[in-house]
């Protein structure tokens, strides 16, 4: 094979390894421990659906200690849900969430942050565990962390609880991976734990350098193969 073909297979191999591989290596918690990332990311954020019978909103929060200051807002709803009780207090977009849906964020290297949902009527809750004290003075979970599976296994319109939440608390692989899914369990209910209450997912935006260094790969791949196929007809 030609060597300069093959430096160049190379080249654009090692780019493809890096875009699937090297990402996730960035996030330091993307979960239930927390949110904080090695280098600035920013992350995109899309309503999903709720069914929460409390009118709801989502902000990001800076933590320091169990000191908590918002950073941004994400989402929030107009009214408790579509139409009233049916189909478990459901809440779509364009209805109870007005606007598009979409909303990004950038995460600053080595800070720590939490997402937190406030709803009227049922208190607040974050997605950090630790930051979720009752009266025992120990954190719960109040948020689960997962790829696409995860909305699958919810039960969205009941309010049974979801027995696997203990199984979704990372989700720092699928966040730059096809997105992950988050979802609340507000305080309502006697807090039935059911995670259907709030869902939203995230998803990393790819580093520009990575996406040209990739580009710049099958560039040169193509220019080689053009070379050897003119060196071939000669």
């Amino acid at each position: 094979m030609n060597t300069k073909l093959l430096s160049v297979l190379t080249a654009t191999a090692a780019a493809t390894a890096m875009l699937g591989a090297a990402d996730p290596a960035h996030a330091f918690s993307f979960g239930t421990n927390g949110i904080s990332f090695k280098e600035d990311t920013s992350v995109n954020f899309n309503f999903k659906e709720s069914h929460g019978m409390y009118q709801s909103s989502l902000g990001i929060y800076d933590v320091n200690g169990f000191t908590l200051s918002k950073v941004a807002d994400l989402f929030s709803e107009t009214k408790s849900s579509d139409n009233g009780s049916a189909n478990e207090w459901k809440g779509t977009l364009g209805n109870t969430v007005l606007g598009s849906g979409t909303a990004a964020f950038t995460f600053l290297a080595n800070k720590v942050y939490t997402l937190g949902l406030s709803s009227a009527g049922a208190g607040m809750v974050y997605s950090t565990s630790g930051l979720n004290l009752n009266v025992a003075s120990t954190g719960s979970q109040q948020a689960v962390f997962g790829g696409a599976p995860l909305w699958s296994a919810l039960g969205k319109e009941t309010t049974n609880s979801f027995q696997a939440a203990g199984n979704f608390t990372d989700g720092a692989s699928s966040l730059f991976n096809g997105g992950t899914t988050i979802s609340f369990d507000d305080r309502g209910g006697g807090n039935d734990a059911d995670f259907q209450d709030f869902t939203v997912t995230a998803e990393a935006v790819p580093e520009p350098i990575t996406m040209t260094g990739l580009a710049l790969g099958f560039g040169g791949l193509v220019a080689a193969r053009r070379r050897r196929a003119s060196k071939t007809a000669s």
